[in-house]
């Protein structure tokens, strides 16, 4: 099956679980640079749109992903055969839990956190190799915060920069062209020193 980057959204196998919409996913796999063999994790993977994205960009690598619900676990595989990708391998836990067999990674994303975040990234700083790239992608103040202010107090290890992204699509309404928003997201790109 011949993908790009930028999988149209309704082309994902879709459940009651958020799934991170197309301009977000390229972004966030922009920010991941992603190398063709490496080794990512996407934590609170939910629909496996990122996961299935990476996997597609890294033929010779691995994707870890990590999901909670039962639901989102079989939208992931789900999406998996229906793309093609056979270099996932769904993890289902709650993280930080699921996280320890992970191997040394060269980024990670984290789409949801479950309340969980500071240990989370804790347990992700080991496992994250010199130069590998960690994005957050945060729709909550609170989670940003959060991450921001673990980030600046391990600022020895990591340079890190946040964009905030609003998408608005437009719908045909009759005659006319109307902005539809999508909710505003903040991306956190860290890289490990």
């Amino acid at each position: 099956m011949k993908t790009f980057l930028g999988i149209p959204d309704d082309s994902f196998i879709r459940g009651k679980i958020p799934m991170t919409k197309q301009e977000i996913r390229i972004l966030t796999i922009a920010k991941l640079c992603l190398p063709e063999d490496g080794v990512i994790a996407d934590i609170g993977a939910g629909t496996g749109s990122i996961s299935i994205e990476a996997a597609l960009q890294m033929p010779k690598g691995h994707v870890f992903s990590i999901e909670r619900k039962q639901e989102g676990i079989d939208l992931i595989k789900a999406n998996s055969a229906k793309f093609e990708v056979n270099n996932i391998t769904v993890i289902e836990a709650e993280a930080p839990d699921g996280m320890a067999e992970l191997p040394e990674l060269d980024a990670a994303v984290i789409g949801g956190s479950g309340s969980k975040l500071s240990p989370i990234l804790d347990l992700l700083d080991r496992k994250l190799k010199h130069g590998a790239r960690l994005v957050l992608n945060c729709v909550t103040l609170q989670t940003i915060s959060q991450a921001s202010d673990w980030l600046r107090k391990a600022k020895e290890e990591y340079i890190y920069e946040i964009i905030q992204v609003q998408v608005n699509r437009w719908d045909q309404i009759g005659l006319y062209d109307m902005a539809k928003a999508l909710n505003p997201i903040f991306i956190l790109t860290a890289v490990k020193k």
